[in-house]
């Protein structure tokens, strides 16, 4: 058995801000902390969601993005500190999400501070990071995809584009041949009705064509703040997709109380049990209980030839 953490959308508390990082997008988004988003994302939510997830001792970290809020230096800063007190680059997997990217920040000072945690086994630390990435750990490999880029005022979209589309199905053919248990990390929503148009994946038609091509066994995303299972046809059955509440949401606000989700890969027979624990923080803000337990079937995955161009 192997046993993994999937945190998502911690929002970290946002540092002091200067006036000239206002001139943009990012001055909606000051706005929207200053007004609302502090009191939902709070620290000692995030701290009660991080005693209960160390005391679980989970062996391995996904972080399915939104770490910033409105991506100014100093953020990415705080993360890079935040992420090497939760664990080692080769203990925790990180992928951005739409917070991470708010605005086109120069290489180097954006969320490529963190490309140790989103080095694929075989590639090295690169700036900006390469995705999709591959990191195989015990009987599982994540396979991380970026849907993080810059959008218009409003709007908190997510693409992935073809090209890294057309890469997630190499990738992922090639990891049917090694017999693992492939676990997709994806910010924004993928399934159908994940999200609406304005907050959701443009190309998410596109992407689940893909998976219905070449499967998948588990995927993993954030971005609603709110845990959630559905899945993506195939036609060989369901792929199931999974979504974590933010790690900071406070019990009794807008999204309800967050936590993590603690996942339980076993192998039986020709399927994959994989047994969710989706923890949720209590409203003393001191501990986390356990909200659902469920068992999600993945039979081994069997993927059609590659077409011949």
């Amino acid at each position: 058995m192997f046993t993994f953490a999937h945190l998502s959308d911690p929002h970290l508390p946002l540092p002091p801000v200067r006036w000239s990082e206002l001139l943009s997008k990012r001055a909606t988004g000051w706005l929207s902390w200053r007004r609302r988003r502090r009191f939902i994302h709070r620290p000692e939510a995030l701290a009660a969601t991080l005693a209960d997830l160390r005391a679980a001792a989970p062996e391995h970290i996904v972080v399915t993005g939104d770490i910033a809020n409105i991506s100014t230096a100093a953020e990415f800063r705080q993360a890079a500190t935040w992420l090497s007190d939760l664990g080692a680059p080769t203990d925790v997997t990180v992928i951005p999400g739409n917070h991470d990217a708010y605005v086109r920040c120069p290489a180097g000072r954006d969320f490529g501070q963190w490309g140790a945690y989103m080095a694929g086994d075989t590639a090295p630390e690169s700036t900006p990071p390469a995705f999709p990435f591959v990191r195989r750990r015990g009987p599982v490999a994540f396979v991380g995809l970026t849907t993080a880029v810059p959008m218009p005022v409003f709007i908190a979209a997510g693409t992935l584009g073809a090209r890294q589309i057309a890469r997630f199905e190499d990738i992922m053919r090639g990891l049917a041949d090694e017999g693992l248990c492939r676990v997709v990390l994806i910010h924004h929503p993928p399934q159908i009705g994940g999200a609406s148009r304005r907050k959701g994946l443009t190309d998410a038609a596109a992407f689940r064509a893909a998976v219905a091509r070449v499967g998948a066994d588990l995927i993993l995303h954030g971005h609603n703040h709110r845990a959630v299972l559905a899945h993506i046809e195939t036609p060989h059955g369901g792929v199931p997709v999974l979504g974590a509440a933010s790690a900071s949401a406070a019990p009794g606000t807008r999204y309800g109380a967050g936590g993590y989700n603690l996942v339980r890969v076993s192998a039986e027979a020709d399927n994959w049990a994989i047994d969710v624990e989706v923890r949720v923080i209590e409203d003393d803000l001191a501990s986390c209980r356990v909200d659902q337990r469920f068992r999600l079937v993945a039979p081994r995955p069997r993927v059609a030839p590659a077409q011949a161009a």
